[in-house]
């Protein structure tokens, strides 16, 4: 009995000290944290001044996500640098901060929350970050490495490449406790031919594996945020709150160069930030796919005749800005059990020779809270807007669809999900703006499945799913009968997952299936491809002190999960500048 109450005691100290670490005393270990009204009120040795009203850096980043706060932690080694972000800080949202709330936090659609919605015109669902930290904010905390064949496409320094993911690993990823929901799945990946059972792993392996978690034993998420930590905080500013709205050029030269930013406050009043004289300071994009080439276009880098529709001044015309946008194509199914699950998110990923990835995650939207809630793509709910055209769909339509979902009975939440999703599709689509507000999503097409050979992966991803759910160790967990196919599908169907209208033969075409029901993860990426908007080196080509880090420049998600690569992104271009710059023996790059 003592024993007993002795660990209850521990529990309840280490979830209060939790709390208490997640409040707003951030300032003590990130004193360099402030809000952007701030900015210009008071000095700092790390930066130099002409007058009261500019300030002046070495870098500036814009965007602190998942690569831009690993990248600025490293670049304060040794230049100053400003981190600029539109959002706020993670460490005083408990939406953000537990895994019981995971669902919650998209869910919140409000100006101010850690997750921006928006809604491709294919009329799939999605979440932009919105917050330090990004990404890692309000993801499923997932995290493993890169397949090596997408290293060796990008022709990174693989020792390097290692170097980085270590250095993340060490400070924010952890080993989970395999849920029972997650070790029934591992099972019945491995009684379906899914092997070899790798056990718990960072790296893209093909078979069954446990990959990392930014959960931590306690349910409380660790973010890229957290990497700030290792920074020099004399020579870091992080300004939230901090709505870039474009890149100022110097255009006297033979190409534009860069020279700084114009960024408004949580206030709205409007500031600029300068780069300092030196031919190697930068200003460094690191919005994500969506924030990025929206930027650069609203900057005046991007297709000529766009920029004129909008009556935005041309600074350079590249017609390859927002184009070959891409997003792996996730579908998902729907299993039943006759018991509460608890909460996972995914721990455990099949990795198959055919292009698709099988995942899992269970027990969400259990809570009289969450019922209440716009689940997206961790919905199950019964009910759907297929009757309503795409061109009606207009908010108040979506909102009276998401009113008559809060009377759903308790029981349609029970059970949990498995994911199949494709890995590098082939399918690509683009980016336009619909106005000069940075603050608006910008239009984006993913063009799901319009190409063959990505419909006839996710019909085998279906039926692989489907294998896995009907396998003996998921049916014991479940305590439910076989399921077949047909009943499957029609529940997944019957979900609000997406706002693409229902055909009647969904559950008779698996090809049809997955177009009706197709919805995302999360892993969109393009619009600022090597070779066509950056160099090998991620600058801007046309341009002198501009560059792009993070997930615009690639041509492909990385592995399973692109988070631990972009997180690793962020620390290996921060080493690669600064060796570059000071040559290998001189910078100074501490873990």
């Amino acid at each position: 009995m003592a024993v007993k109450l002795f660990i209850c005691l521990i529990l309840w100290l280490n979830t209060l000290s939790l709390l208490q670490g997640c409040g707003d005393n951030h300032e003590f270990r990130y004193p360099f944290i402030k809000r952007a009204s701030s900015f210009g009120a008071s000095s700092s040795s790390s930066l130099s001044s002409s007058n009261r009203d500019e300030v002046w850096y070495d870098y500036i980043i814009v965007g602190g996500g998942t690569a831009g706060c690993p990248l600025a932690a490293t670049l304060s080694k040794n230049f100053s640098v400003l981190l600029l972000e539109r959002g706020g800080v993670p460490f005083s949202n408990a939406n953000v901060s537990f895994l019981r709330n995971f669902h919650i936090a998209l869910t919140d659609t409000s100006p101010s929350s850690a997750s921006q919605p928006f809604v491709s015109t294919d009329g799939v669902i999605n979440a932009r970050a919105r917050i330090l930290g990004g990404g890692t904010c309000i993801n499923a905390g997932f995290y493993t490495r890169a397949n090596p064949g997408f290293i060796r496409r990008k022709g990174w320094d693989e020792r390097l490449v290692n170097e980085s993911y270590s250095w993340v690993e060490e400070q924010i990823v952890q080993k989970p406790k395999l849920a029972q929901w997650q070790g029934a799945f591992k099972d019945s990946l491995l009684d379906v031919g899914v092997s070899p059972y790798n056990g718990f792993t960072y790296d893209h392996i093909y078979g069954t594996k446990v990959g990392g978690t930014l959960f931590d034993h306690f349910g409380r998420r660790h973010t890229a945020a957290e990497l700030l930590a290792s920074a020099n905080p004399k020579m870091l500013t992080v300004l939230v709150y901090a709505t870039v709205q474009k890149v100022l050029f110097d255009q006297k030269g033979r190409r534009p160069r860069a020279m700084g930013v114009v960024f408004k406050d949580e206030n709205g009043d409007q500031h600029r930030a300068f780069l300092t004289n030196n031919l190697r300071s930068e200003v460094i994009l690191s919005c994500g796919a969506i924030g990025t080439p929206q930027l650069l276009m609203l900057s005046g880098v991007g297709p000529r005749d766009e920029l004129q529709k909008l009556s935005i001044s041309m600074v350079l015309n590249n017609e390859f800005v927002g184009k070959g946008m891409a997003d792996n194509p996730m579908n998902s199914v729907f299993v039943p059990t006759n018991q509460m699950v608890e909460q996972s998110l995914i721990q455990t990923v099949g990795i198959t020779k055919m292009g698709v990835y099988i995942e899992s995650s269970s027990g969400f939207g259990q809570s009289q809270d969450s019922i209440h809630c716009h689940h997206g793509i961790m919905s199950a709910e019964i009910g759907q807007l297929s009757t309503i055209p795409p061109k009606q769909r207009t908010p108040e339509a979506i909102q009276a669809f998401i009113k008559r979902k809060r009377d759903l009975p308790h029981e349609a939440f029970k059970g949990g999900f498995i994911l199949e999703k494709i890995a590098r599709p082939i399918s690509t689509g683009h980016l336009n703006l619909v106005n000069t507000k940075i603050d608006d999503n910008p239009s984006v097409t993913f063009n799901y499945f319009s190409h063959p050979h990505d419909l006839q992966r996710c019909v085998d991803g279906i039926r692989m799913a489907a294998k896995v759910i009907q396998s003996k160790h998921f049916t014991d967990f479940t305590k439910c009968d076989k399921p077949t196919v047909e009943k499957l599908l029609n529940m997944s169907v019957e979900a609000n997952i997406n706002l693409i209208p229902k055909n009647i033969n969904d559950t008779k075409s698996l090809e049809q299936f997955c177009k009706d029901t197709v919805i995302t993860i999360w892993h969109y990426h393009g619009g600022c491809h090597v070779s066509k908007v950056v160099n090998s080196d991620l600058k801007v080509l046309g341009t002198n002190r501009l560059r792009i880090v993070d997930g615009s420049t690639f041509s492909e998600s990385p592995g399973t999960n692109p988070q631990g690569t972009v997180l690793m992104m962020g620390r290996y271009m921060g080493v690669d500048i600064l060796r570059r710059r000071l040559g290998k023996a001189r910078s100074c790059v501490m873990t």
